[in-house]
């Protein structure tokens, strides 16, 4: 029999699981990402950053920021939560989390929660790492904050999605590899689509990550490829369509069960 109130004490049981294993590999969750960003600086410095001086009024290795975070926030956001839920269902476990005096809402929270806290927290690190190689300027603070928790929270619910729907470990690692990386990649994450020709921008805005980078960008430096209540709009609409996916797998079962 479901619980009736909300279970605060299931919720922060889950929660603290969670953030302990991020605790117990902390080289891969933090210092790897880490070092990863400082090599993107290094390269792209060196490769592009000599050539680009700057993009729409932004020296490049700042404009770059974002991107990189938001890159980092994508595939973080997707490997925390879909390996937080797919190891119970590989170990079995999950039955007794079904079987909980807890609601389906609590244990999305709790894995949600948990993923998007350490992918925010990561972010912030990278952000503060990126400020060891070039002066960072966040005009819009509040709204940096805001796209960070929004983004963070949209893809920790997508990998809850993925990791509920993979059948192994090969289909939980295809999605963030296969797919959103290269996304980010092709989604200004390192240039701005004002640079392309007219064809392949209108190819671009096909991508959603698109928006969800020039909002980001837009917090720090004021500038954005696309408009900012479009990108926040977007943003919101991925959101409510990944909340709409976990109601109808909690509600059929389906992958849960099976």
């Amino acid at each position: 029999m479901r619980a009736t109130a909300f279970n605060r004490h299931g919720v922060w049981a889950i929660y603290r699981f969670e953030m302990a294993r991020a605790l117990r590999t902390l080289w891969q969750s933090v210092v790897t990402p880490v070092i990863t960003t400082s090599l993107y600086f290094i390269v792209f410095g060196a490769a592009i950053g000599s050539r680009m001086t700057q993009v729409n009024g932004i020296a490049y290795g700042a404009f770059i920021v974002p991107g990189l975070i938001m890159l980092s926030l994508f595939t973080q956001s997707i490997f925390n939560a879909s390996f937080g839920i797919f190891f119970p269902k590989f170990t079995g476990t999950i039955y007794e989390l079904l079987s909980a005096p807890i609601s389906s809402f609590e244990i999305v929270l709790a894995y949600v929660g948990a993923a998007a806290t350490k992918s925010i927290a990561l972010g912030l690190v990278i952000l503060m790492t990126a400020g060891l190689f070039v002066p960072i300027q966040i005009r819009h603070p509040l709204w940096m904050i805001a796209f960070l928790v929004l983004t963070a929270t949209t893809f920790s619910m997508f990998g809850f999605i993925i990791g509920i729907l993979s059948k192994g470990f090969e289909e939980l690692q295809m999605i963030p590899m296969l797919i959103m990386t290269p996304l980010t990649f092709l989604g200004g994450a390192f240039y701005s689509i004002s640079m392309l020709s007219p064809t392949w921008r209108t190819i671009t805005l096909f991508n959603p990550v698109v928006y969800l980078i020039s909002g980001f960008r837009w917090s720090f430096y004021d500038t954005a490829d696309v408009g900012v209540a479009l990108s926040l709009a977007m943003t919101l609409c991925f959101f409510f369509l990944c909340l709409g996916a976990v109601a109808w797998i909690f509600k059929t079962g389906y992958r849960l069960k099976s």
